[in-house]
């Protein structure tokens, strides 16, 4: 783990092929990070823009398109699972996640039935299944972590969206003995700001708080239901322009039991900070007072949720599309 005696780990939040052999192993190597994720949007950009998948995908052509998206994302996920093996079998974490199709987004039977195929088809045992957290998304993290495969909940913008998790989880995890499977809830945080920080600077709001306060406030729900086998993980962490230091969201989210799963030049960023102490997270109060300010200004804090969780899944699904229509 990043920082040992705190429980933080750093997950970088990239995936591509030339990367894992170079870039991710030495992350590893160098005790950077204990973990990686993939996405849609992630997969997206290596598949279509990176010259080490030409062969493969030239090989594949007549296939169905996701059968070659799955052939190419199965290898990645299985390289990266290789990599990251001993930090798993030493208990560092040493997972490496991959989403089902987020056109199953609503689809509980289907993203079961996926998932299911997935974690098969990888045949490693520190893979994390990704999951949108919806109503659906609850049903099938329930189903599937009581048959011990790991998830990573993903997708998540509002308490009520964590709650649902932890629901699944602790439902999911009663009558497993032995061993019980992990879980991660993605708590997604900096495109709050992006979203509202024009907004909150016209109403003399502080910009660049609600992301971290959303996350903190979430983070405290999950500390508070103690389930062992799940941690607070905070994704969406990259920062856009120049608006914020680029590991902004990292050096403020240091926080026990969590993890931080970031880009590469974010991580770069944080590590030249030498920072290797956890922080204490804003107390609950202050959190709730933040919120009352913004329901004062008359911003509808569960409108943001859902347009933010809207726009997520849409983003994803017009990745997954455009995979497909290239792959075609």
């Amino acid at each position: 783990m990043y920082i040992e005696d705190a429980k933080f780990s750093l997950w970088c939040d990239f995936i591509e092929r030339d990367f894992l052999s170079d870039g991710l192993n030495k992350l590893i190597e160098d005790k950077i990070v204990n973990g990686a994720t993939s996405n849609p949007s992630i997969f997206k950009n290596a598949f279509l823009t990176s010259p080490a998948y030409k062969d493969d995908i030239e090989a594949l052509k007549g296939k169905d398109a996701k059968e070659i998206y799955e052939t190419l994302a199965i290898k990645d996920i299985q390289t990266s699972a290789d990599l990251l093996e001993d930090l798993y079998k030493n208990g560092d974490d040493g997972f490496i996640s991959i989403e089902v199709d987020p056109t199953l987004c609503d689809d509980a039977n289907g993203t079961i039935e996926e998932a299911k195929r997935l974690h098969q088809a990888i045949g490693r045992k520190n893979v994390m299944i990704k999951i949108p957290a919806t109503e659906a998304g609850f049903i099938a993290m329930e189903q599937l972590i009581s048959e011990g495969i790991h998830i990573n909940a993903t997708l998540i913008f509002s308490p009520a969206q964590a709650k649902g998790c932890l629901d699944a989880f602790e439902k999911g995890s009663k009558n497993i003995t032995g061993t019980l499977p992990k879980a991660v809830i993605s708590v997604f945080v900096s495109r709050f700001d992006r979203k509202m920080d024009e907004a909150f600077f016209d109403r003399n709001i502080k910009k660049g708080l609600l992301g971290i306060i959303n996350a903190t406030k979430i983070y405290h729900d999950i500390q508070e239901r103690g389930l062992p086998n799940v941690r607070t993980l905070f994704a969406s962490t990259g920062v856009k322009g120049d608006t914020y230091v680029k590991d902004f969201y990292i050096t403020n989210l240091l926080l026990e039991n969590s993890i931080n799963t970031a880009p590469i030049d974010t991580i770069d960023a944080f590590v030249k900070t030498g920072i290797k102490e956890h922080k204490e997270p804003i107390e609950i109060d202050i959190v709730d007072g933040f919120f009352d300010v913004i329901e004062n200004q008359e911003f509808d804090i569960d409108a943001i949720y859902k347009e933010l969780m809207d726009e997520g899944l849409e983003a994803f699904k017009d990745a997954f599309a455009d995979i497909l229509k290239a792959l075609n």
